[in-house]
């Protein structure tokens, strides 16, 4: 039984097969019972000892493309966010229009005064009577984990700022990441009254959550994207899914010097992924 397989996930190490993570994460995907079973089966079919979970991930997205290009693409979030680098800027951005769509007055790569030294924060986020001050820590391989250290760091200076700048709303340190966060990172975070945003974390309520309830995922989810629009796109506000259904494709072809083709497979991407 393919139950009884190890398989070796992205941290190099041996780990039972399980059914269920497949069937759970095309249902989450927003797959349908049905196609949940189909991929299951198909993908028990071809499981053998030692297989990477990458090589698992691929033939899911494989087989999830020929039966639902929108739920092929809903599956490939957390690759598509890692598609935002190499650096931290555009997730940076990217964050600031998520929490934006929230809800939140956004300013980023603002200064702060600290007791000690002044400090450059990511993004500084408000909303009703609460300020967060926000670090953003982008990671581009699978498998990376934020941990305690980046916490302390970052408690460090938000007591520096809370003891030498005159806020007169609440105040909270907020560490937002596009993976997750290891156990001593959680615990010190609760301990010290840290927020703490990333890939299924808060449980049920993560990253990937505030994502989907907006339908705002970003540009580099949709299979035809291409890395070399990045900067293009950045430059020019185009950051998400949504952004993409507004575009002239004419005008941003000959602007922006991309194919017509290629604008009009992202467009019909992006509404089959919005509509």
């Amino acid at each position: 039984m393919a139950s009884l397989i190890n398989v070796i996930n992205v941290q190099g190490e041996r780990e039972p097969f399980s059914l269920k993570k497949v069937y759970r994460s095309v249902l989450r995907s927003g797959g349908s019972k049905e196609l949940a079973h189909k991929i299951s089966n198909e993908i028990e079919a071809i499981i053998y000892p030692d297989i990477s979970t990458k090589e698992i991930f691929k033939n899911i997205k494989s087989k999830l493309k020929k039966e639902s290009i929108e739920t092929a693409i809903r599956f490939s979030l957390k690759e598509g966010m890692r598609k935002l680098g190499p650096t931290g800027f555009l997730f940076e951005k990217y964050i600031g229009d998520l929490f934006r769509e929230h809800g939140y007055t956004v300013k980023t790569n603002k200064w702060l005064k600290g007791k000690c030294i002044d400090y450059e924060t990511d993004v500084l986020l408000e909303k009703n009577n609460t300020i967060l001050i926000g670090e953003c820590k982008y990671r581009n391989h699978s498998g990376e984990r934020i941990d305690v250290g980046v916490c302390l760091k970052v408690y460090a200076s938000f007591i520096d700022i809370k003891n030498g700048n005159g806020f007169k709303k609440e105040i909270k340190p907020l560490v937002i990441t596009n993976t997750k966060f290891t156990t001593k990172a959680i615990k010190y975070a609760e301990c010290q009254g840290i927020e703490l945003l990333g890939w299924n974390y808060p449980i049920d309520n993560g990253l990937e959550r505030l994502i989907e309830s907006k339908n705002l995922y970003p540009i580099t989810v949709l299979p035809s994207f291409n890395q070399s629009f990045v900067e293009y796109f950045s430059n020019h506000e185009i950051m998400t899914v949504k952004d993409i259904l507004l575009i002239d494709i004419a005008k941003l072809s000959k602007k922006a010097k991309i194919p017509a083709s290629q604008l009009e497979k992202l467009k019909k991407e992006a509404e089959a992924l919005c509509h």
